[in-house]
């Protein structure tokens, strides 16, 4: 006996009204007719932060083209605890993995850092920008992170707007992150091998970077800025309310 049919749902930059038509991305055309075997007249969700989570139907659907019709609203967008996280940039398979968890956890702006330890030149942006989309729609979030292009880290530090930002640190002498984590909502996490000492001198002397630890033990990159993105939606994000239960 067949188990009932999930519902998909897709992420869309196009406005959600009743009875507007939305044009299918050509990856969303493949995704739904050739791996989930849909087609026109099956139901599916259309969702984005502006608009909240709608209702519809496939309209027509070929190949890589398709047309969404919009029915009603399930859902009204509502708002999200900013939380940005800073990885250094790592290799594709842990990257991948670590943007499609950060935005299950909740992150809103994924900014990755090139730094003396990076081991890769660049980082496929667009990628990952699919990732966290993709990922969206499986966690029934109603917003998709913003991935910002790679850059060098002292060059986001220069830009930095001066809001509070914790520096994962395997210094012993540094607080551990949930001491100082209230309020703070943005984090910036290291490659294997960590920061370099002139990494870390030039972060630290900066008024609004605040060092931190994750503990007695030396975790993996992609572990570690999960570890504190996670403890950061414990104490600022939207755990901390008991909403999400």
């Amino acid at each position: 006996m067949l188990g009932p049919v999930s519902i998909p749902r897709l992420f869309t930059e196009d406005a959600l009204l009743e009875g507007a038509e939305i044009a299918a991305t050509p990856a969303q055309a493949h995704h739904l007719g050739a791996v989930l075997r849909r087609g026109a007249g099956d139901a599916l969700r259309l969702f984005n932060a502006r608009d909240g989570e709608w209702e519809a139907t496939i309209a027509a659907l070929r190949k890589d083209r398709g047309v969404f019709l919009v029915g009603t609203m399930v859902r009204p967008p509502a708002p999200e605890p900013e939380l940005v996280l800073l990885p250094a940039a790592l290799k594709r398979d842990a990257m991948d993995w670590l943007v499609e968890k950060a935005t299950e956890l909740g992150a809103t702006r994924i900014m990755p850092v090139l730094t003396a330890r990076t081991v890769i030149p660049q980082v496929n942006t667009e990628r990952l920008a699919a990732i966290a989309r993709g990922a969206a729609e499986q966690c029934e979030r109603l917003t998709a992170p913003v991935l910002a292009p790679a850059r060098a880290l002292h060059a986001v530090l220069d830009a930095w707007d001066d809001t509070p930002l914790l520096l994962a640190t395997e210094r012993r002498d540094a607080p551990a992150l949930p001491t100082v984590a209230r309020g703070v909502r943005a984090l910036l996490v290291g490659p294997e091998g960590g920061f370099t000492p002139a990494e870390l001198d030039d972060a630290l002397r900066r008024p609004f970077v605040t060092p931190c630890t994750l503990g007695p033990r030396i975790l993996r990159a992609e572990t570690a800025a999960l570890a504190g993105l996670a403890a950061l939606q414990a104490v600022n994000g939207d755990w901390s309310t008991g909403d999400w239960l």
